[in-house]
């Protein structure tokens, strides 16, 4: 009994002592701070919200270490100018999508959708598995900056049109919001396209500064009240098969994180981007119901000279931009062989079982 009582005192003791310095020196180590800067506004459903738990997870993961202040669209910088700000230090780290910088970094656009390009569960394994992460960080270096896919809104809708569209005739003159290479591709067959933030188009629809606008998915759209100032929404996904957003990092600030923090930082975007998609499938489906049953939402397809004129403008905008940019050849070079090897995979998997699904539940 006594020698039980020894150990049972001394295991106690010996579990303090293994205790207190990990207590002590986390607490004696200085906290990073760092700021967040993003192109979504404050809190709003899935992408700001998704900025938040990001850095949650980076609190939490770090126990403490690390605390990230997240500032919305327009509080430290305008929501297109994250990219700048993260490169330059203003903010150690930035959350938006790649294809926003298309001026300034034509090749980073097909990090966040290629048009008629791979679906979200193909564009991460080319990310993780693939080249994909590596070819971004070898673009991203250039201009003082670690990149991250920190989640994605999978299938995005093809927009909402004021008009109903019956024709390619139909889309002549059209303004449209639609950034990144689909923006390019819509510009091939006549549209007029404009990239402007989120927060802007709802007021841009409704005094006819835009005709028809893509944003994003019925979860994001319903919170804009976009069917207010549009009654057709398409459905056909060429523009955004899959939509992954950025974290961003300034490279020094990155550089001077110990191993143990970058470690933090990388499996907090990765935690992240599962926990995005997860929300944007659930929510999406919720608020198509919605808009459909509540408010009498019109969904459409485009007509099939409108798709294929759209895929033939879509290769003309990809040759066009590989011919005139060394990176965008070697990333879209990358980005073509990987698809070409998984939707062998994904036609005879996910492809045909939604078929059959469809036709068994039909009868």
């Amino acid at each position: 009994m006594q020698r039980r009582k020894f150990l049972t005192t001394f295991g106690a003791a010996a579990a303090g002592v293994a205790a207190a310095p990990f207590v002590s020196t986390a607490k004696a180590q200085n906290q990073v701070r760092w700021k967040m800067v993003t192109s979504w506004p404050k809190n709003f459903p899935a992408l700001g919200t998704g900025a938040n738990d990001l850095a949650k997870r980076i609190e939490q993961l770090s126990n403490g270490r690390m605390k990230v202040d997240v500032y919305g669209a327009g509080e430290l910088v305008p929501a297109l100018e994250v990219f700048d700000a993260v490169s330059s230090g203003t903010a150690q780290m930035g959350h938006s999508a790649a294809y926003y910088w298309r001026g300034k970094v034509p090749a980073a656009q097909m990090f966040t959708a290629v048009p008629f390009g791979m679906t979200t569960a193909e564009t991460n394994a080319w990310l993780y598995q693939g080249d994909g992460m590596k070819l971004w960080d070898e673009l991203y270096a250039k201009h003082n900056l670690k990149p991250f896919v920190v989640g994605n809104t999978n299938t995005q809708m093809a927009g909402w049109f004021k008009k109903e569209i019956n024709s390619l005739e139909d889309m002549q003159g059209l303004k449209l919001r639609l950034p990144g290479l689909a923006g390019e591709a819509m510009e091939g067959i006549g549209v007029t396209t404009l990239n402007m933030p989120g927060s802007e188009i709802f007021t841009a629809m409704q005094t006819g500064v835009l005709d028809a606008a893509d944003w994003v998915g019925p979860y994001n759209d319903l919170a804009f009240g976009l069917y207010q100032v549009a009654e057709f929404y398409y459905t056909t996904a060429w523009n955004e098969p899959s939509a992954a957003l950025e974290g961003t990092v300034n490279l020094d600030a990155w550089k001077a994180l110990p191993e143990e923090l970058q470690t933090v930082v990388s499996e907090a975007t990765r935690s992240a981007n599962l926990a995005m998609i997860s929300e944007f499938t659930y929510h999406n489906a919720r608020a198509l119901k919605t808009l459909v049953e509540e408010h009498d939402v019109k969904l459409k397809s485009f007509p099939e000279d409108v798709l294929k004129a759209l895929y033939d403008s879509s290769q003309e905008v990809l040759a066009r931009q590989a011919e005139q940019d060394a990176d965008s050849k070697r990333i879209l070079d990358s980005y073509r062989q990987f698809q070409q090897l998984v939707s062998g995979y994904t036609d005879i998997g996910e492809f045909a079982y939604l078929k059959n699904r469809e036709t068994v539940a039909k009868g």
